[in-house]
């Protein structure tokens, strides 16, 4: 019974690009990717969002005018091995407002003098700290070259310099205009669930999700509820994951401790849905362990 299924499936597909063919700016954004069709008729409904947006930013005169999905970016495909893949790119305005911040660096909830946290100034008395300022200075040196690299998932003791390392690092990296979002996680889901309900909160979780570098702070110190770990921290790692963008983590947990973390409960739902969260990190990043003397006290 089901074996007509996916010749009906495919018949559908091609009758819905053959007609979205007929619009020029489709037929023209479509033939521009270089890709064949039966690999571009699977995105029809994306290639039309493409065509939107870009109508849309033709009458566009400022941010605020932005009718897109997104504000300031325009939805637009891309070619990853040989496969339509689609992001989300700056407009003119947006760029316009990026380069104009002093800093590409946004810190949320975070302390001051993390921003002014340099490479130069981090203390190289501890063998313990090598290995980690070793990784973070080959990521440094080969992010302009390999911008889709794994980030890393930092854990060890309570006041080893865990941020302190990665902030020197992520500065020194933003002189370079690379985009960055840095935030200490318990406090940023607070601040997402008080936004909620306003208009804000799409654009920042675009931000999140779509930021070339972002750096969770002490996840594992908030209170685990199933819509901070599914919807939001699910969803930002699940879109990073297939973008292929580099996000870091900071945290007094091992990565098996903070599966247990993220379950909550002894529900078996629950440990599933934290497992994948965790599935997701190791494939985001690489984990180091920094087990170092406390330098708060």
């Amino acid at each position: 019974m089901f074996q007509n299924f996916g010749k009906f499936d495919k018949k559908s597909l091609e009758e819905n690009y053959d007609e979205a063919m007929k619009n020029p700016d489709f037929k023209d954004l479509a033939e521009a990717t270089g890709l064949p069709h039966g690999e571009l008729m699977k995105h029809t409904s994306k290639i039309e969002l493409s065509v939107q947006e870009r109508l849309n930013c033709k009458g566009c005169k400022s941010l605020y005018e932005c009718k897109n999905k997104v504000r300031g970016y325009v939805h637009t495909p891309d070619v990853l091995e040989d496969r339509a893949v689609f992001k989300y790119v700056a407009c003119p305005y947006q760029q316009t407002k990026l380069a104009e911040e002093k800093n590409s660096c946004n810190y949320y909830e975070m302390p001051e003098s993390l921003k002014k946290a340099k490479m130069k100034d981090i203390y190289g008395d501890d063998a313990n700290r090598l290995p980690v300022l070793k990784w973070l200075k080959n990521f440094y040196d080969t992010y302009q070259n390999d911008r889709h690299q794994k980030g890393l998932y930092l854990h060890g003791s309570f006041g080893s310099g865990k941020t302190y390392l990665i902030c020197a690092m992520l500065n020194e990296l933003s002189k370079r205009n690379v985009d960055i979002t840095i935030v200490y996680y318990p406090e940023l889901l607070r601040s997402l669930k008080e936004s909620f309900d306003k208009d804000d909160f799409p654009d920042r979780m675009a931000r999140l999700k779509r930021v070339s570098i972002l750096f969770i702070d002490d996840i594992g110190a908030e209170s685990v509820t199933p819509w901070s770990r599914d919807e939001i921290l699910g969803t930002i790692l699940q879109y990073r994951m297939d973008a292929e963008l580099p996000t870091f983590f900071t945290s007094n947990l091992t990565i098996e401790e903070l599966e247990t973390h993220l379950s909550n409960t002894k529900n078996d739902v629950d440990k599933v849905k934290a497992r994948r969260i965790v599935e997701r990190i190791k494939q985001l990043t690489c984990s180091v362990e920094l087990i170092s003397k406390n330098r708060r006290n």
